[in-house]
């Protein structure tokens, strides 16, 4: 009989564990489960609707789908429909792989004002996540100040300033590309709290401002005179010394006249965000630094400086979400393992419980970065089965979790139901030269899926 496990979440690390299992030398029969009906993840609803090539990646996962074994169950919620304890039963064998569903806060006043957003919010919102579709982004502001240095931030800040010629081609929501092109946005302020050597972004990320239609760069030379520790860094990591050349070379660029600035700016701290009844300003303080304990930290000085702005995106990192009953470590905001074995409070691997991509490791890394991620978790699993810590109760079958929640009354979409979905956005992006149009609510979803699903 085949090992029976359950994957949490559809995402990069979710599909990569899929693959591993079902191209294992043991037999194994994978579901993979997911809150929402679509696949994919942070592929789908993360990378920036601009960068279409890695969205292709999806290939791939399509399939490790097509795998004998593999079964797809969308719109089924771990601690809502089933809860950790149910996928105890039903599986050999459970593989939690799902992201950091939450963004860092700054913990500075003002940070709920309206017009103070997180960058998590945005990104959801134009890539067509069902949960933030009604969020009331005012995006009629001249100015918007995104805070943080990675390829996030630069992500909210070139969506901020694209034109309707370089939306067009993209999976951009409809309501979104009508916010951001009628927008009056005449500047954009990105605020890192370090230097240009230890931003988080990477240069093709950074390199793609040189091209924008409608904003022209702006960076202070000032900004980007290097320290001997950053100098050094700069010198002996390829990453850092391509950012700061390409850095360099936007300080040296004039102005052309496009409607739009797009300002970088460095060792500056937000202390408080200002405003009445929404965000009007935002208070920084100039920072330098020190080397500490073998790393440059940011250390505020006196200097203040005021930057009127009508909206905020904050981008300073995502965090994972405890699931109840399964264990957690709040400081490092992930669960706590060996080798993705997860752990009890006591440091012992709770028996056929593992984890995959951020929620093990934390909110790093490139979509390749959690193939090897989960490749480590899967062989954990297969030596625990193979050594007998793990083993297949001839109990656990997929018709006993189709049966429980059917019980449970639980309306899934199966793989085929995703392919409906893909075929009809498709369809409609079809006659407008784009990749897809999205369906956004979670009403079309699950309808666009309901034929297939009664079929099936």
């Amino acid at each position: 009989m085949s090992l029976r496990v359950a994957i949490v979440g559809s995402g990069p690390a979710g599909f990569y564990a899929a693959g591993a299992l079902l191209d294992a030398d043991l037999p194994v029969e994978v579901d993979m489960i997911d809150r929402l009906p679509t696949p994919w993840g942070l592929v789908r609803l993360g990378v920036a609707p601009d960068h279409q090539k890695l969205k292709t990646v999806s290939r791939a996962f399509e399939r490790i789908a097509e795998k004998p074994g593999f079964r797809f169950l969308g719109n089924v919620e771990v601690g809502r429909d089933l809860q950790p304890d149910d996928l105890a039963e039903v599986y050999d064998a459970v593989v939690y792989a799902v992201g950091a569903q939450t963004d860092r806060r700054l913990g500075i006043p003002g940070e709920d004002l309206p017009g103070s957003w997180s960058a998590f919010e945005f990104v959801a919102w134009y890539n067509g996540h069902p949960d933030y579709q009604d969020l009331p982004f005012d995006l009629d502001v001249e100015r918007a100040v995104v805070i943080g240095n990675g390829n996030v931030a630069l992500d909210v800040a070139r969506m901020l300033v694209l034109t309707p010629e370089e939306l067009a081609p993209t999976d951009t929501t409809d309501a979104a590309i009508d916010a951001i092109t009628s927008a009056g946005i005449e500047e954009v302020v990105v605020l890192g709290r370090r230097g240009p050597a230890e931003a988080a972004f990477t240069p093709p990320e950074l390199a793609e401002f040189a091209d924008l239609a409608g904003a022209d760069v702006v960076v202070d030379p000032a900004d980007l005179e290097l320290g001997a520790a950053s100098a050094a860094q700069a010198d002996a990591d390829t990453r850092v010394r391509r950012n700061v050349e390409i850095l360099n070379s936007f300080s040296v660029r004039k102005p052309t006249g496009k409607p739009k600035t797009l300002r970088l700016r460095f060792v500056a701290s937000p202390v408080a965000i200002h405003g009445a009844q929404r965000v009007e300003a935002v208070e920084i303080l100039r920072n330098r630094l020190e080397e500490r304990d073998g790393r440059l930290v940011a250390v505020p000085t006196e200097e203040r400086e005021t930057i009127p702005c009508g909206l905020v995106f904050r981008s300073v990192g995502y965090r994972g979400v405890p699931l109840p009953g399964v264990p957690f470590d709040e400081s490092r905001g992930t669960m706590r393992h060996e080798g993705g074995r997860v752990l009890d409070d006591d440091g012992q691997p709770v028996p056929g419980l593992y984890c995959a991509g951020w929620i093990k490791r934390g909110p790093t890394g490139i979509i390749g970065t959690n193939k090897k991620d989960a490749t480590e978790t899967v062989q954990s699993l297969l030596d625990d089965a193979r050594s007998g810590r793990i083993a297949h109760d001839e109990s656990r079958t997929a018709e006993a979790v189709d049966a429980l929640l059917d019980r449970r009354g639980v309306r899934r979409v199966v793989y085929a139901g995703w392919q409906a979905i893909d075929a009809s956005e498709r369809g409609r992006g079809e006659a407008l030269g784009r990749p897809r149009v999205k369906l956004v609510t979670w009403p079309e979803l699950l309808d666009a899926a309901e034929v297939v699903a009664a079929q099936t």
